[in-house]
């Protein structure tokens, strides 16, 4: 088994009651932790290109 080291940056979310419930509940019905969810939902979006203004990493 290998012993991945992963480099953790922590962030805070505000949600809205409706979509925290939402998250609550697929969490609960799946068993899978919001932590996990969140992360396959950030690794499904699209990369857009820097030629258009619209990169990864500008604030």
């Amino acid at each position: 088994m290998t012993n991945k080291k992963w480099a953790v940056k922590r962030i805070t979310v505000n949600l809205a009651t409706q979509e925290a419930e939402k998250l609550e509940k697929y969490c609960q019905q799946t068993g899978r932790p919001a932590t996990d969810v969140i992360r396959e939902l950030i690794r499904g979006l699209p990369i857009t290109s820097e030629e258009n203004g619209i990169g990864i990493g500008r604030d």
